[in-house]
């Protein structure tokens, strides 16, 4: 696991509003596997990164999954956003930093034999800025991967904010098509402004980063990458994942 800095999560730029109304942000991404694994884990891994915004992917879907979703955002030290199994997975979470402006959860077309895919988007404000949020968990199949990353670019147009954070698990890395049709209009957090370790899948041997935190031009990447002073052992317990934290500076709009 290729680890750039040995700066500890403590000593990343905290959270903040500057004088001129630009919101300093610290942004998660995260499969969480449906919290099939252990859940205090995860949750301790969460409240450690201690973020203003968590993109999440494979949030429960089936019984109950609100009632999972809840209290996992209690147990984070969060609120619950938007998505779950109304976006088919992807799920927003946020601290009371956040104002809400508005949510929508999309399903993405069915292709016949595959899995539903779908994107939990919203609007929030935080300090001086307003920010769109997309979090995405593209296909497995290659050309279907490729065209969702088209549709998450739609999406990114239609949400008409100044500054956007796309995050998720794209099943591929830098080197994929879908990843680069991606990076040709958003911003690579880790190849922006590295930090940490750049591995994310899987937590005991990571030699792949499939998850990644991506912004439109404008917001400014102070850090990304996975932290690398977390509890190992909650790390490969919480989930199949490690996750992708990112400082942000979004100017004020």
């Amino acid at each position: 696991m290729s680890t750039t800095s040995t700066t500890s999560i403590g000593e990343l730029p905290k959270s903040r509003t500057e004088p001129d109304g630009s919101a300093v942000v610290r942004v998660l991404s995260y499969n969480i596997r449906s919290m099939r694994d252990d859940e205090d884990a995860l949750a301790r891994v969460i409240r450690a990164c201690a973020p203003d915004l968590v993109l999440v992917q494979e949030a429960p879907r089936f019984f109950r999954w609100r009632k999972h979703a809840a209290r996992l955002a209690a147990k984070s030290e969060l609120v619950y956003l938007g998505g779950g199994a109304t976006a088919a997975g992807p799920m927003l979470l946020c601290s009371l930093r956040a104002t809400v402006e508005r949510t929508e959860d999309v399903l993405l077309p069915l292709t016949p034999g595959l899995h539903r895919r779908g994107l939990a988007t919203a609007v929030v404000r935080l300090g001086g800025a307003r920010v769109g949020l997309v979090s995405c968990h593209l296909s497995l199949d290659a050309a279907e991967r490729h065209h969702q990353a088209g549709l998450v670019l739609d999406r990114v147009a239609a949400l008409g904010t100044p500054y956007t954070i796309v995050a998720g698990d794209l099943n591929e890395g830098p080197e994929g098509r879908s990843f680069g049709r991606l990076t040709e209009e958003l911003q690579d957090g880790w190849a922006t402004r590295p930090w940490g370790a750049e591995h994310t899948f899987d937590p005991t041997a990571p030699r792949r980063r499939i998850d990644a935190i991506l912004a439109t031009p404008g917001i400014e990447f102070l850090a990304c990458g996975v932290p690398t002073d977390l509890d190992p052992h909650d790390l490969r317990t919480a989930t199949d994942h490690l996750p992708v934290l990112a400082v942000v500076r979004i100017p004020a709009s």
